[in-house]
């Protein structure tokens, strides 16, 4: 990539979401990757997804910040092992027990900071609305109103905006796009509660299962069982 290009901050947990959005960040802009360690169930094998996705895009600018502050805040079955890992349910209304409280607003924060530093000129997330009813922070309004903290917060020669480009994809479009721009599929991880083999059962196996499927590609990780999840309404 050309050292003449702007920078931008990608956010990567290691998943398919945020690996698509590091592909579609890495068409305009030179990259600076950040990952951080909430003390969730699956925090080291996120982590090496990181890093093999790293050097898959030889990003030489990485860092991980370790923010377990959110496991002793807890409220999440993701960061409390008292808390059971709900199985999935795609039509579910209420909030899940993954939901671990507000947690997009501490990472976006860590991110503009670093990215003020670096005067980076973009801030990239793979939040998707399909999942927003259960996570309240993946909504697009949450991102429009923190880029409006985001202005108000930093100096005035910063400008730094906050992108979203998958966030009105269905997990099918984000496996397309990502099958488009050859993303390595088979360095990211989702599964909410193992390490080794993805348990196929939890709420975000479900979602990324299905999307694979929708899109007629075979999902290259390991999974215990492969459960035929309904349809999605579009």
């Amino acid at each position: 990539m050309s050292s003449q290009r702007e920078l931008a901050v990608v956010l990567v947990s290691g998943g398919m979401d945020s690996c698509v959005t590091a592909a579609i960040a890495r068409q305009t802009y030179d990259l600076a990757f950040l990952h951080l360690n909430y003390g969730q169930r699956t925090e080291q094998r996120e982590l090496k997804a990181f890093h093999d996705i790293g050097d898959f895009y030889r990003v030489d600018r990485r860092l991980v910040v370790d923010v377990k502050y959110l496991k002793h805040i807890g409220g999440s079955s993701l960061t409390d092992s008292r808390i059971e890992v709900q199985k999935a349910d795609l039509q579910r209304a209420e909030i899940p027990t993954s939901y671990v409280p507000f947690r997009n607003a501490h990472i976006l924060s860590i991110a503009v900071s670093w990215g003020e530093f670096l005067r980076a000129r973009k801030i990239y997330i793979g939040a998707v609305e399909e999942d927003s009813s259960g996570y309240p922070d993946c909504r697009r309004e949450f991102y429009e109103a923190f880029n409006h903290v985001v202005k108000l917060g930093t100096k005035p020669e910063t400008h730094l905006e906050v992108v979203t480009p998958v966030i009105a994809m269905t997990k099918r479009e984000i496996v397309q796009k990502g099958i488009e721009l050859d993303v390595p599929f088979h360095l990211t991880w989702s599964c909410y509660q193992r390490e080794d083999i993805a348990c196929g059962a939890c709420d975000s196996c479900a979602l990324r299962l299905r999307g694979f499927r929708e899109a007629g590609v075979e999902d290259p990780i390991p999974y215990v069982e492969r459960p035929l999840y309904p349809a999605s309404v579009r």
